[in-house]
């Protein structure tokens, strides 16, 4: 950003008279100025000064100069200023919103200390603080004052953060203070944020930091945390001073500070995220800023001085004119006034989010902004000044906007429709629509409140072309989505959005109306349709009506006018709405009835009164009695009671009315007796509800009031005596059982005898109850009764009865049941068969008649046939027997397949009339298959053939016709039927015929018969393909002799001949047929050709009008000249292209040459301007005489290639001597030296040179040496010959060249004698470098020669020692390369000695190389894989190298998965405690656990061995640098799990000592950091099953297989560790990479496992000993105390205990004395080696010695 100095608006004065205060409106119209007499001034923001008014003291008896103004602010609303003065006050002035409106003192806030600075943050909040270090909150509404916080300094400075929602106090010790009113969600904290080095006079809060300036020089920015971000230090610039003063731009991205004659400018880099320092303003003579006041749309800066000047900015970045319209002004990154050139507008475009703005755009009939940030868009509408910024990221500018609708912004962008509402930040919402058209979207934002409703945002949009969806926008859910049958061209909501109209392709109108989801169609042709703005009602066209519906509720109500033109608009203005009709050239208006479209918007707007007084002016019509109902409904919801008593009499409602006039009655007189709301009694609420038949609502508002007899007569007098009794019963009233008895009484009077058998069943009177059921003729429910009670079922008479009723009223069933009930079967069985309750009958019958089943299922599948059940029937029928039946059952039913399959199981020939009713369904079904198979069956083959037949399946009718009649009576058959066809005109049906008896070619003949050329191209490619092509040919020709040349052309086309098409349109002279085919097939050089042809059949004029036409003149008249037509072509020329026309002399010229006509063809080039070309033609045919003519003629300067032409055929001739003399009369004797060259004839070419080109001789003898130099033998010797000529003389340096040139491999003595010569002659005569480079190409191919020692020693005379060394070294000549360097050169003699070991290396010399270099043939060794050799070689040097080797071979055969190998090469070399070793260790020792299959006897003496390594390695560590370091620890640890692995290796060869390897494995499990865990549990569940210990077994196997589980997902964080709580078994355990056993190995223990499980006879819980802790585990679970691990079973040691001479090692005794046993009597020697271990372990025990021998 930079300032400018725009103007000067107070003028300074002489000496000190300080501006002490300035501040702008927050509407930027006015701008206020304090001066040092304590005067405000108001300017205008074009920088007038309009008005003043004078600040008073606290006490006018001090007088005026006893406070001095600290401070002055403007109010939110910029119609009030408050002043801060030293007095101890702060005075609020209200200075209206106009110039010269009167001011006035509005709030007074007495302080105890004086006010320093003042904020205006919030409409009735206002900040300052105080001098006693007090911040404050005075409230101008209350007139109260508060603290907000208090400090023990004073305070100097106030400053707001951009939004005004937090401050920051600065003190005089340099404290700086925060405190948020809102901190709007950063999370930052309130209180004591910094202490800054002086006191923070000059302070501003930036939108990212906090930047204070003060009397030190500085000006700091310190971050949101109070961290210092950056200094700027002008402490050292003599011409800087304090700074006084500092301000924030409005958008918080610059600040300015004010010090003595100077701003310094400070902007943010969001980029950076660093202050960027612009170049300072600095005006001379203006000393100290006192103030500064920033405009808060930050286009203007106002300085005031100490000698009371103020100084007007312009502050901005940079300036933009739009299109000439508007200009944009950047004040900012993130800030831009957008002002309209036209009208003076302005607009302040600022992004809320501080984003940086990178582009404005104005559309929309330039009345709505567009701009994009990094993050989000701004979109705004210049007329209302309503701004709105929303999310949006980035999308490369793709988006389309829509600005149609004047409260919201469309944006479409990637088939997204996104909404902004102006002035609101967030994205009003989204939906997707690939239709953008603005007649396809609607959106209504609040357009017209309707009653509750408060918030109405609709959108209707189309998902595809023939759904709409409409969506609420505040809500954020769908309304409906409406499904079409047609296209939808147009779609609009009303203004409340409630109604949808839209209309479709085929112009017919709907409604849809929202709340109840229902469509209506309006019209059924509609060419223009409109909602009447500000109302609901609805103008459309049905061609020639104009259609208006008053009342869209109503949508029947339609009033229609005749009108004769269309209408193309509708306006609505100052009372009266028109619509505008054109009628030809007239423009016609039509009037609406604006009352009644008032009616609709009184409604909407809530106002009844006016509506019924509107139509208490109508006639009653359609419209109004709609209209009189609608308002009657709102009127009641509404409780407007005497509107709707009004309304219903004028529909004539009168009983409505009686009742709703009653009810106003009420209503009035509470009115009047309680002055209150009479509708609201409960008696006026109760009739509503009863008017509305919401009775129980009437009976709640009774109860409410206690008026029980209320509502009981309310009941009795609408005759509801249950809810009448019910509500009796339920307040215990005391006239419950007359109300009882009068209900009783009422319902016999009323002859409702059911209800009174209901009342008598109630009260239990069960025969007084049946009884009034007969009497009411519902003997069903008499004997529903009856069957429900003994008592009654007992009575037959009663029973007898009933039956009777039941068997009259025809309910055979519920008699049977009765019949049943009381063992009357045989009665009850014919109930039921006369019922047709068969299934009970069946029931019956198979308990107490079984001879009577099969009838009675016959019987009930007839019952159903009559019934037209007839699938259910079939069942029944197989039951019966009755198979007939049940096919024709299963007919009737078309269960086609079901009557098949009892087809297939009948004998004899009744049956077979059904194959052909069922072969005749599945034919016209066209399941032709099924039905020739059933028509064969059913013997009806011919039925099959005319089935086929009939559905033109000729081929399958002639499989079937083969089977009864020979081939030749088909073919005759099929070819006589097909002629038939062929005469009736059925072609397709012939042509199928006659190509089921394969006879196509008789199809085509007919095809060609009749012209039906297309059919016989069909057949044609499908039977003779090879013949295609010829075919349309000939039918191409054929239509071509008819003149039918379209059809011609076609045929042409499909046998790809297009040249015979245009060929035919040519002669024809059809000549624009001719060039669109050859535009279409023949390609651009094709229809160039035909244009070509056409204009030459044209000629002349029109000819060259037809060329230019198709841009082809010089096309034609290339064409023309290329073959030959060169009349055609100069007419072309003549007339359309001039230029060409010595061009086509030039072609002519070419042809005639060709032609041999050359005299013509020399007029013809000289036409052309090419005489050059006319000499060519003559020189080519040596035409020398004519050639010097024309040349000397027309073109002199080929007289001399004449001359040339001349000397070379003379040379051709071998006439050198007249050659030469033409060459040299040419001047061209250098051609002479190249021919004489050519010819080999040197001694001629170097005398013409010498004599007349001397300065090329030297390049000619060199060319002659080289040329003598490739000659072989001959070329050598003359290159000798040369040599010796320059050695002699004395030109030694070509000599020696021509030494070197000598190469003849089959002469080597020759070439390096030659070669020698050259060296010599070098060092002799030439000397220094020339020397020096000769040898350097000679050494080399000597040593090519192997002449070593020759090479060296030339390299020797020169000094080149390296050189020399290293052809003696090529040679391996190592003792003179030696020697070389030690006499010579001794620095290189490390350098032989290393090629020296090179060489050894690659000559693969180990045992030379170990001589001269160890390492290295060590290192070789183990490159090669030698490494017994390596380590013997190492192991004759230290222990250190062996060691190396040792652990390299180790590594090798680790990463070779031989780790057994490598445990053995570290028993036979030792365990050296080295650290960079201690990898390998325990790669070993986890490779060797992996292993699969070695917890048996034989593999005891793989773990002793790493037992005893580890024990070695342990021992060795104990005595070195690592001993108890962690190192040490761990591989203790391995030591441990190594010996019980051992231990239970020896422990498996022994019968007795099954449970001590057990114990072993289950004491692994605390290891599973190391061990595979799912190794460990497997293991340890085996174990403990082969011992017996079954339920430890199930728990260490079920947790094997959840480890397996976890495996295969890859992670153990779901693994289940609860039966392992409170042991010392370890929940982290690493993930195994793969399973220890196969898939069938895990198969079988889930399947162990699940049968266990399933067996409920374990307990799955770990055994617990005395400690009451899991027996295995080393720590006790109460106490925490750890146990020490028995040395032979790894179970902890409790009581009975065997010590060791090593501290921690302990036994238990009972398993000691086991193994002590088992050892002796089975004298296992595994068994006694692990003793020995224990003993060399341990340190032996005093308690138990022991031996074996």
């Amino acid at each position: 950003m930079q300032l400018k100095h725009l103007r000067t608006l107070l003028t300074p004065q002489e000496g000190p008279a300080k501006v002490t205060c300035m501040a702008w409106a927050p509407n930027n119209t006015k701008f206020a100025v304090c001066t040092v007499d304590r005067v405000v001034l108001l300017y205008d923001e074009q920088g007038e000064r309009r008005d003043k008014f004078s600040t008073k003291p606290l006490d006018s008896k001090y007088g005026k100069q006893s406070y001095v103004v600290k401070d002055m602010v403007f109010s939110p609303d910029s119609t009030k200023i408050a002043i801060g003065q030293s007095d101890n006050i702060i005075f609020v002035y209200r200075i209206g919103e106009d110039w010269g409106d009167k001011k006035a003192i509005c709030n007074k806030f007495v302080q105890t200390s004086g006010v320093t600075c003042l904020l205006w943050p919030a409409e009735h909040a206002i900040v300052f603080g105080l001098v006693d270090g007090k911040v404050r909150l005075a409230n101008t509404q209350t007139n109260k004052s508060s603290t907000i916080y208090g400090t023990e300094s004073c305070v100097v400075s106030l400053a707001s953060n951009v939004s005004g929602k937090g401050l920051l106090s600065g003190h005089a010790d340099g404290t700086v203070v925060r405190y948020f009113f809102d901190d709007e969600g950063s999370g930052e904290t309130q209180g004591k944020l910094l202490m800054h080095p002086c006191p923070p006079c000059a302070m501003a809060w930036g939108t990212n930091s906090i930047v204070v300036g003060g009397c030190d020089k500085k000006v700091v920015a310190y971050s949101r945390e109070g961290r210092v971000l950056q200094t700027f230090d002008y402490s050292r610039e003599r011409t800087e001073r304090e700074f006084t003063v500092a301000a924030s731009s409005p958008s918080g991205q610059s600040v300015v500070f004010g010090s003595y004659e100077r701003l310094r400018v400070f902007n943010w880099a969001p980029r950076k995220g660093v202050w960027d320092e612009a170049k300072p303003k600095e005006i001379l003579n203006l000393y100290n800023i006192t103030s500064l006041a920033w405009k808060k749309d930050g286009s203007r800066l106002c300085a005031g001085t100490l000698c009371g000047g103020v100084e007007l900015f312009d502050c901005c970045l940079r300036r933009v004119n739009y299109k000439k319209k508007f200009e944009m002004t950047y004040v900012s990154l993130s800030q831009v006034i957008v002002r309209n050139l036209s009208t003076g507008t302005r607009v302040v475009l600022k992004s809320y989010y501080g984003y940086e703005i990178e582009g404005v755009k104005i559309m929309g009939k330039d009345r709505y902004l567009v701009a994009h940030t990094s993050d989000t868009l701004l979109l705004g509408d210049l007329l209302t000044n309503k701004l709105s910024e929303v999310p949006w990221p980035s999308s490369g500018g793709n988006e389309k906007f829509f600005f149609e609708n004047e409260t919201v912004g469309m944006i479409f962008n990637a088939g997204e429709l996104s909404l902004v509402e102006y002035s609101n930040n967030e994205i009003l919402g989204s939906v997707r629509t690939e239709f953008m058209n603005p007649h396809l979207i609607s959106v209504r934002l609040n357009e017209r409140k309707q009653r509750g409703a408060e918030d109405s945002k609709k959108l209707a949009y189309l998902i595809d072309i023939k759904t709409i969806a409409v969506v609420d926008l505040a809500a954020g859910y769908n309304l409906g989505t409406i499904s079409h049958d047609s296209k939808i061209d147009w779609l609009e909501l009303n203004e409340t959005g409630r109604k949808l109209l839209f209309r479709d392709k085929k112009l017919r109108l709907h409604l849809y109306d929202i709340e109840t989801c229902v469509k209506t169609t309006l019209l059924s042709f509609c060419s223009y349709v409109q909602w009447v703005p500000g109302s609901d009602v609805v103008v459309a066209q049905n061609r020639g009506n104009l259609c208006i519906w008053y009342s869209i509720d109503s949508p029947e109500s339609i009033t229609m006018f005749p009108i004769k033109g269309d209408i193309v608009d509708l306006e609505r203005a100052d009372g009266k709405t028109d619509v505008i009709v054109m009628e030809g050239v007239n423009t016609v208006t039509y009037t609406l009835d604006e009352g009644l479209i008032e009616f609709g918007t009184a409604i909407d707007d809530g106002d009844y009164d006016r509506a019924s007084a509107f139509l208490e002016t109508l006639e009653m019509s359609p419209e109004t009695e709609a209209m009189w109902k609608t308002l009657s409904k709102l009127a009641l919801d509404a409780r407007q009671l005497h509107i709707a008593e009004r309304c219903f009499a004028a529909l004539g409602d009168v009983s409505t009315v009686r009742f709703l006039h009653q009810t106003n009655q009420i209503a009035d007189k509470v009115s009047q007796e309680m002055a209150g709301d009479g509708t609201m009694f409960y008696q006026v609420q109760a009739n509503v509800a009863i008017l509305d038949k919401d009775f129980k609502l009437a009976e709640m508002h009774y109860m409410e009031q206690n008026a029980i007899d209320e509502a009981i007569k309310m009941y009795q007098d609408l005759h509801m005596w249950d809810d009448c009794i019910a509500v009796a019963e339920a307040k215990g009233h005391p006239e419950l059982e007359t109300l009882r008895v009068n209900y009783y009484r009422w319902l016999m009077e009323t002859c409702q005898d059911e209800k009174a058998g209901e009342v008598k069943e109630k009260e239990g009177d069960f025969q007084g109850a049946i009884n009034l059921y007969l009497k009411a003729g519902l003997p069903a429910k008499a004997a529903r009764l009856a069957l429900s009670q003994p008592d009654v079922t007992n009575n037959r008479d009663a029973v007898s009865r009933i039956a009777a009723s039941l068997i009259k009223g025809e309910f055979y069933e519920r008699a049977g049941d009765l019949y049943e009930k009381i063992r009357n079967n045989q009665r009850a069985l014919e109930c039921y068969c006369q019922g047709g309750a068969f299934s009970k009958a069946v029931e019956l019958a198979r308990l107490a008649f079984p001879a009577e089943v099969v009838k009675l299922e016959e019987a009930w599948g007839d019952y159903l046939v009559q019934q037209k059940q007839m699938e259910a029937a079939i069942n029944h029928f197989i039951e019966a027997g009755c198979s007939l039946k049940a096919i024709e059952a299963a007919i009737a039913a078309r269960q086609w397949k079901k009557a098949v399959h009892i087809l297939e199981v009948q004998d004899g020939s009744s049956a077979e009339k059904y194959y052909v009713k069922i072969a005749q369904y599945y034919a016209s079904l066209q399941d032709y298959e099924v039905a020739e198979q059933l028509f064969v069956k059913g013997g009806h083959i011919k039925d099959a053939i005319d089935m086929y037949t009939t559905a033109g399946r000729w081929e399958e009718a002639h499989k079937l016709a083969l089977k009864c009649m020979t081939e030749e009576e088909v073919m005759a058959l099929y070819i006589s039927r097909a002629q038939e066809l062929e005469r009736d005109g059925k072609f397709k049906e012939a042509e199928r015929l006659f190509a089921t008896v394969k006879r196509p070619d008789l199809a085509i003949t007919m095809y060609k018969k009749n012209r039906m050329f297309d059919d016989v191209i069909r057949l044609v490619a499908k039977h003779h393909p090879d013949l295609l092509t010829e075919t349309h040919l000939h039918l191409a020709k054929e239509l071509e002799a008819e003149s039918r040349f379209s059809e011609a052309e076609h045929h042409f086309m499909e046998a790809e001949d297009w040249k015979s098409a245009v060929h035919m349109y040519r002669v024809n002279d059809m000549w624009d047929d001719a060039y669109r085919v050859a535009k279409s097939h023949g390609g651009a050089a094709a229809q160039k050709q035909v244009a070509y042809l056409w204009a030459r059949s044209l000629g002349g004029e029109a000819a060259v009008k037809l060329l230019k036409k198709f841009g082809l003149v010089e096309f034609a008249i290339e064409s023309a000249s290329n073959n030959f037509s060169f009349d055609f072509a100069f007419d072309l020329a003549r007339l359309s292209c001039k230029e060409k026309i010595p061009e086509i002399h030039l072609k002519h010229a070419i042809y005639l040459e060709d032609e041999g006509k050359f005299p013509e063809a020399e007029v013809e080039f000289i036409k052309a301007g090419k005489p050059k070309e006319a000499v060519f033609m003559y020189v080519h045919n040596k035409d020398w005489t004519n050639a010097q003519r024309v040349a000397e003629g027309h073109d002199p300067e080929s007289v001399s290639e004449v001359l040339v032409g001349q000397a070379k055929f003379c040379f051709e001739q071998k006439d050198f001597q007249k050659a030469e003399a033409f060459l040299l009369r040419a001047q061209r004797p250098e051609l002479a030296v190249k021919y004489y060259k050519d010819a080999d004839m040197w001694s001629d070419a170097i005398r013409i040179c010498k004599e007349y080109l001397p300065n090329k001789l030297s390049m000619l003898q060199e060319e002659y040496e080289k040329e003598t130099s490739k000659k072989g033998v001959r070329g050598v010797e003359g290159l000798l010959e040369q040599a010796r000529e320059w050695e002699q003389s004395g030109e030694y340096s070509r000599a020696v060249e021509c030494y070197l040139k000598v190469k003849d491999d089959s002469n080597l003595a020759l070439m390096e004698k030659c070669w020698m010569k050259a060296a010599e002659l070098s060092i002799k005569f030439l000397g220094g470098e020339r020397a020096v480079e000769v040898i350097q190409v000679v050494g080399p191919r000597l040593t090519h020669l192997r002449k070593y020692n020759a090479a060296a020693e030339l390299y020797l005379n020169m000094d080149m020692i390296k050189e020399a060394i290293d052809v003696f070294i090529e040679g391996e000549e190592w003792n003179k390369a030696k020697r070389v360097a030690k006499e010579l050169e001794p620095r290189y003699e490390a350098y032989v000695d290393q090629k020296y070991k090179e060489h050894l290396k690659n000559q693969g010399k180990v045992e030379s190389l170990v001589d001269v270099d160890v390492m290295a043939a060590l290192d070789m060794y183990a490159e090669r894989g030698q490494w017994e050799k390596c380590l013997e070689t190492a192991s004759k040097q230290n222990i250190k190298i062996l060691h190396k080797y040792v652990a390299l071979y180790a590594t090798h055969l680790i990463k070779e998965e031989e780790a057994p190998k490598a445990l053995q090469l570290y028993l036979q070399h030792g365990a050296p405690p080295n650290p960079q070793n201690f990898n390998i260790y325990k790669r070993l020792f986890l490779d060797l656990i992996n292993l699969s299959d070695t917890d048996g006897p034989e593999s005891y003496r793989m773990w002793a061995d790493l037992r005893n390594f580890l024990l070695q390695l342990c021992g060795n560590l104990s005595k070195s640098a690592e001993a108890n370091s962690p190192a040490h620890e761990d591989f203790e640890q391995l030591l441990l799990i190594a010996h019980y692995y051992a231990t239970r290796s020896a422990a498996r060869g022994v019968e007795q000592l099954m449970s001590v390897a057990a114990k072993l494995t289950v004491s692994l499990l605390r290891h599973t950091e190391l061990i595979p865990a799912d190794k460990a549990f497997y293991e340890a569940g085996l174990a403990c099953r082969a011992v017996g210990w079954e339920n430890m077994a199930f728990i260490f196997l079920n947790h094997f297989l959840d480890l397996c589980d976890a495996v295969d997902e890859g992670t153990l964080d779901t693994l289940d560790h609860s039966d392992f709580v409170d042991t010392d078994i370890p929940f982290e355990v690493p993930v195994p990479t793969k399973l220890c056993v196969t898939e069938a190995q895990r198969e079988q223990i889930r399947d162990w496992v699940l049968m266990v499980s399933m067996d409920n006879r374990l307990e799955q819980v770990l055994p617990r000993d005395e400690r009451n802790t899991y027996e295995a585990s080393l720590v006790a679970t109460n106490t925490g105390l750890r146990s020490l691990p028995c040395v032979l079973t790894g179970y902890p040691v409790l009581r009975n205990k065997i010590e060791f001479g090593s501290v921690g090692k302990a036994a238990n005794k009972e398993d000691w004395n086991k193994f002590l046993m088992a050892t002796k009597t089975t004298h296992s020697p595994e068994c006694q080696d692990v003793l020995k271990f224990i003993s060399q372990w341990c340190g032996g025990s005093a308690a138990s010695g022991f031996s074996f021998h």
